[in-house]
């Protein structure tokens, strides 16, 4: 089997399983038990993993230009500074995209700093390095910065793509998936209330917005692509990449974003919860908590907080 002549007697029977991170399918088929028959009495079964080899940095220089390897795009989708395209190393349009692109442009300072290579501590931030430090950096953060989720929110942008809209939220399909593989479903509910900023200003009159987008979620899930209840991981960054309070919603099965990891994701589940616990009167729970999260040395809050952190220690 060392050659595509003898990969071409390949009989596909199913997939066996797909990976949307490593960008890998396996496949279920048979082959001839000998490779000079193609006699299905013979054959035998045969599992292959298919895995698109990775984008080389060398390569970088070479992807665009007059004579640039990606040959044909499509536009997905764009809203403000952000552009979404599908593209193709060949002409072959009619089959699905090699690559999705996403441009941000202008890039600012802070996209690039974002969008660079970090090294991460682990913050524990108690409310006090909270109001000291980063609640002044969140009502500092540039309006600029959510004027695509403004425009989302206000029907200038992805109107088309709404899966659901309430005056208090919308649910829409986030840019980072494709709308097509169904193992990495990715949405988004977006909040209008522009109070809530992040985790921090959750309180317990909030558990009734949370659990009606769990429950708006997993009813646009089943109806649109049939997924039952449990088929949904619903959860919250702290910190987040911007300060406009949203809901990622993902495949249960799917596990290809570092902002699932510990350190930055909480789940849905979780957070009402501990808002459910919470007196009615009084400070909220969140307000009272120690929250732990990695923070890239690229961040404007790490030099601060690894200050706070070593006068701590």
């Amino acid at each position: 089997m060392s050659d595509v002549s003898a990969l071409k007697k390949f009989s596909f029977q199913r997939v066996l399983d797909e990976d949307p991170l490593t960008h890998t399918l396996i496949l279920l088929g048979t082959l001839p038990s000998s490779s000079d028959t193609l006699d299905s009495a013979n054959s035998v079964e045969a599992i292959v993993r298919v895995e698109r080899t990775t984008l080389s940095a060398k390569d970088a220089p070479l992807f665009f230009g007059n004579n640039g390897l990606i040959k044909k795009t499509a536009l997905e989708g764009s809203t403000d500074i952000y552009t979404w395209l599908f593209g193709w190393f060949g002409d072959e349009a009619h089959r699905d995209s090699d690559i999705k692109i996403n441009i941000i442009c202008p890039a600012t300072e802070i996209h690039i700093r974002k969008y660079t290579k970090q090294e991460q501590i682990l913050v524990h931030e108690t409310p006090a390095l909270y109001e000291k430090y980063t609640k002044p950096y969140i009502l500092g953060f540039p309006a600029a910065r959510t004027k695509w989720v403004d425009d989302i929110l206000n029907g200038i942008a992805e109107k088309g793509k709404l899966l659901y809209s309430s005056p208090e939220y919308l649910i829409l399909p986030d840019m980072k998936w494709d709308t097509k593989t169904l193992n990495s479903l990715y949405l988004l509910a977006i909040v209008q209330d522009r109070k809530i900023r992040s985790l921090r200003d959750l309180r317990k009159y909030h558990v009734g917005l949370l659990k009606s987008i769990q429950r708006e979620a997993n009813r646009v899930a089943h109806e649109k692509w049939g997924l039952p209840t449990g088929s949904l991981r619903m959860y919250v960054h702290y910190q987040p990449s911007y300060y406009h309070f949203h809901v990622h919603i993902v495949n249960a099965n799917y596990h290809g974003s570092m902002g699932m990891a510990v350190g930055q994701a909480h789940l849905l589940d979780d957070i009402i919860s501990l808002l459910e616990l919470d007196p009615d009167e009084g400070p909220g729970i969140f307000e009272r908590m120690t929250i732990t999260y990695g923070l890239g040395d690229q961040h404007t809050l790490y030099e601060p907080m690894r200050r706070a952190l070593n006068e701590i220690s």
